[in-house]
């Protein structure tokens, strides 16, 4: 069984940086693709970035100068670092993460409902 365990998420203020992180355990595949995401209370789940297990990214245009996704493939570890946060970033914060079938044309894209595993979430609030 597949298991993401998010972690990092704290109360800071405007302007402030943080770095979340998400393990994922008992995945046996080779080739993968994590991903964060984000959903406020009363708004639409947003994808922040996804990368796959050779390091290729892809971001929300929206998000990318502010927020950077990593990996640690040799530990299965999602990094995703936070800075010049604002209010609007509050939201629970959660990692995905799916198989990555290349040779069937597979890639990691920003689209929620493609991927198979979902953590339970890490809470990011920030204050003015």
């Amino acid at each position: 069984e597949v298991q993401l365990m998010e972690s990092g998420g704290d109360s800071v203020q405007a302007g402030g940086s943080l770095r979340l992180s998400c393990e994922m355990y008992g995945y046996r595949g080779r080739s993968y693709c994590m991903g964060w995401f984000r959903q406020a209370p009363g708004k639409e789940r947003e994808a922040i970035a996804v990368i796959d297990n050779e390091g290729k990214t892809t971001d929300s245009i929206y998000l990318k100068d502010r927020f950077t996704i990593s990996l640690d493939n040799g530990k299965k570890i999602a990094y995703l670092q936070m800075n010049g946060l604002k209010p609007d970033d509050t939201a629970q914060y959660y990692c995905a993460a799916k198989p990555l079938h290349r040779s069937l044309g597979g890639y990691c894209g920003l689209a929620a409902f493609e991927y198979d595993y979902r953590g339970r979430g890490t809470q990011v609030t920030v204050s003015a």
